[in-house]
């Protein structure tokens, strides 16, 4: 076992020799590079598949032994100064490696199908390993110094991640804004962990929570500052996990592809500020009042992030909104010292979001077929409905994952959250009422995400493209360029050609296909599947291939069972979380039974899955008729308001619908008052600096010239006449000196 531990330090090195190597096999054989690209997916996932038998195998061993192992060396010694390097393999870093890998994975298999037609497929691939080997040094490191260095790459890889697509100006805004919006937590950080040094002198985790909590104990600390380092610590966080006020960054990653959206927005980067924060728990637990400000950032961005949700049209920002309120549960749960519950609800979150997020890369892969639809139309759920019909396993999957995220159980996401639910109780009547309710509302604006989606009619805007004129057809790109024409030489591989005459289908190899009623069965992985009827054209929506269906159907797995690591009942000891997080939970000095009997799971469970359940009931009744007597989802506003209206009245539901849809103005507020305000701010210090500052330069030197030139009007060529000026104003000075000093 000893040995095991020692050779975990490869954890977060064996990704990287996929990014180094396509790098150099760009520069030195481009040619070979390119044409394997597939290899360079296999390795990627090779190399992830092995770190995953690694973590899992630390983890079993960690179960069984409830063992802490680290292990530093040093890397800059200067007289009383000495920065070590190492790893820390506790339960904490088990957890976040397996999640890592496994969402990785799956990610990457989906991927390879995902992003095969694209021209940046090896930089994806390349940028993808690199981010996992900075996440997994992220979560073994030993120290808050090792801990930023890896936040920061964490934080670069997002960027290059959310700007693939970067001839596309909102991603290369949305990266922008990423990093920016990053910067200014990670500032933060950095400040706090300075701090901290100063008042402990070390940056490693063990000797940093023994010496503060002497100090604390000992009342040797100015409280105000500790305070003040402990919230510029926790400001890294709330920039990476996306919480209020520095969330805006997080809506905006969506225009990254879509496993981006699943791997790093949904499972593993906004997972980092929560890591965090349960990293440095035992150093906020002792802090007077920033437990209380923890737990009210998150119950603000709950509520933030499930009101925002209910007006999205876009399915991927609708799903990023909700991440953003299932990190404020965990981040509630950290706050109120929750430890296990918080990481309950990240395990089973992650795998059930990931599932959410792949099942509407399916759709949108699928609407994508559909000629005439840019990315805007292919994410908007305004253009969709019906599409049960057409993709059935990816509806079911992402019904599932649905159902998880509302509550219900048994699925992942219920067990996990009723205890949050259920802890809030015992620390703030208050904020639990307000988790509980934003529970309801996260079924009412899932299960809506899931009704526009699948439910209902075919929607009109589809429906417009049938039967209207007989059109050539071709595979989209995910770039989002629409091509009225195909060049074969732009696109030679993605070109579909319509033959008049006998009315035969080639995809550019000898194999032709008969147009018939079966065409949609024929398995290409990039033909536009479409129906062809005697002059006219039908093209809708379809399933995605196998590659894409594949990880969707693992993470279904993942959400029916992962929720059973947390049973703890009397009758029957399942508990296998609590097990697993014994060491961690001692640390922070709290019990780790957490058994309870049926009767009263059932009686706390009663009233979540009932809220649940109340939040579908009513988001059936607001959108469901509508499909099955209306086409036109222009005319849903008015309905919905035609429902409501025995409750509350038309200008609240119109201000509620403007709050949603307008980011609760958070994002029109810095505009105005913050980015507005440094523009002002610069526009006077570059009128200060070329007026003011130039102007005095500039004036200096037209004065040296306008005297110059009336000076050399006085020169007569006289060495007398010089020497009787010279004189005189020795002489003036002379006598001011004098009679005056």
């Amino acid at each position: 076992m000893e040995q095991t531990y020692q050779y975990a330090c490869i954890i977060p090195f064996l990704p990287l020799p996929v990014p180094i190597l396509i790098g150099m096999g760009f520069l030195l054989f481009p040619a070979a590079t390119k044409s394997l690209r597939r290899v360079w997916a296999f390795q990627s996932v090779l190399l992830l598949s092995i770190v995953m038998i690694f973590a899992i195998n630390l983890s079993i061993q960690q179960i069984n032994n409830s063992f802490i192992y680290q292990y530093v060396w040093s890397w800059i010694i200067n007289n009383d100064f000495s920065l070590e390097f190492g790893y820390l393999i506790d339960p904490l870093t088990s957890i976040m490696s397996i999640l890592i890998t496994t969402v990785g994975i799956v990610v990457l298999i989906y991927s390879d199908n995902y992003m095969f037609h694209d021209r940046g497929y090896l930089r994806f691939f390349s940028y993808m390993s690199f981010f996992s080997t900075s996440m997994l040094g992220l979560v073994t490191s030993s120290n808050l110094i090792q801990i930023y260095i890896f936040w920061e790459l964490v934080g670069i890889c997002s960027y290059l991640l959310i700007g693939f697509w970067f001839t596309r100006p909102v991603a290369a805004n949305a990266c922008q804004k990423a990093f920016i919006t990053n910067r200014v937590g990670d500032f933060g950080l950095l400040l706090g962990i300075l701090g901290f040094y100063w008042i402990t002198g070390s940056f490693e985790f063990r000797e940093l929570f023994q010496i503060f909590n002497n100090l604390i104990y000992n009342s040797e600390v100015n409280l105000l500052f500790v305070t003040l380092c402990a919230v510029l610590l926790f400001s890294g966080a709330v920039a990476k996990s996306a919480q209020f006020p520095l969330h805006v960054w997080l809506p905006d990653a969506m225009e990254g592809p879509t496993p981006i959206s699943a791997l790093i927005h949904a499972a593993t980067m906004v997972a980092a500020g929560i890591f965090l924060v349960a990293r440095l728990l035992p150093l906020f637990i002792v802090i007077p009042y920033i437990m209380n400000f923890i737990s009210l950032i998150g119950i603000i961005t709950v509520f933030l992030g499930a009101t925002l949700a209910l007006g999205q049209k876009d399915i991927k920002r609708g799903l990023a909104y909700s991440t953003m309120s299932q990190l404020g549960y965990m981040m509630l749960a950290l706050g109120m010292g929750s430890y296990r519950s918080a990481l309950f609800h990240l395990i089973t979150h992650a795998y059930s979001k990931a599932l959410l997020f792949l099942g509407s890369g399916s759709v949108i892969h699928s609407m994508q077929t559909i000629v005439g639809y840019s990315p805007k139309k292919s994410q908007n759920m305004v253009v969709m409905g019906g599409l049960t019909k057409h993709v059935p396993i990816t509806k079911n999957a992402f019904l599932l994952g649905t159902l998880s995220l509302c509550g219900i159980p048994p699925l992942a996401c219920f067990w996990s959250k009723d205890e949050i639910l259920n802890d809030s109780w015992l620390y703030s009547p208050i904020l639990a009422i307000i988790a509980w309710s934003m529970a309801g509302l996260t079924a009412f604006y899932m299960f809506r995400i899931y009704l526009l989606t699948f439910e209902g009619h075919l929607n009109a805007h589809l429906q417009n493209y049938s039967g209207k004129k007989t059109t050539s057809h071709y595979s989209i790109s995910l770039w989002g360029k629409e091509r009225p024409k195909v060049n074969k030489k732009d696109f030679p591989l993605l070109t579909l050609l319509t033959r008049k005459n006998n009315e035969n289908l080639s995809f550019f190899s000898n194999k032709i296909y008969e147009i018939n009623e079966n065409t949609r069965n024929i398995k290409q992985p990039f033909l536009t599947i479409s129906h062809f009827g005697n002059k006219k054209t039908f093209s809708y929506p379809y399933e995605s291939d196998n590659p894409i269906l594949f990880p969707i159907l693992i993470l279904v797995l993942f959400t029916l069972f992962v929720g059973f690591l947390g049973l703890s009942f009397n009758e029957v000891d399942l508990d296998i979380l609590s097990k697993w997080l014994t060491p961690s939970i001692n640390l922070l000095h709290q019990n780790s039974n957490n058994l309870i009997g049926w009767s009263e799971f059932v009686k706390d469970a009663v009233f979540s899955i009932s809220i649940g359940y109340l939040g579908i009931v009513i988001a059936f009744f607001l959108y469901k008729p509508l499909y099955s007597s209306l086409k036109n989802f222009d005319l849903i506003n008015s309905f919905v308001k035609t429902n409501l209206k025995i409750i509350v009245s038309d200008k609240i539901i119109k201000g509620i619908y403007d709050w949603s849809y307008n980011r609760g103005y958070i994002d029109a507020f810095y505009a105005t008052y913050f980015l507005g305000a440094i523009r002002r701010v610069s526009e006077l210090t570059y009128f200060f600096d070329r007026q003011v500052v130039d102007g005095i330069t500039n004036g200096v030197g037209l004065m040296n010239f306008f005297l110059a030139e009336g000076i050399k009007f006085l020169g007569g060529g006289r060495i007398s006449s010089y020497l009787f000026l010279y004189c005189s104003y020795l002489s003036i000075f002379l006598l001011f000196l004098l009679f005056f000093i």
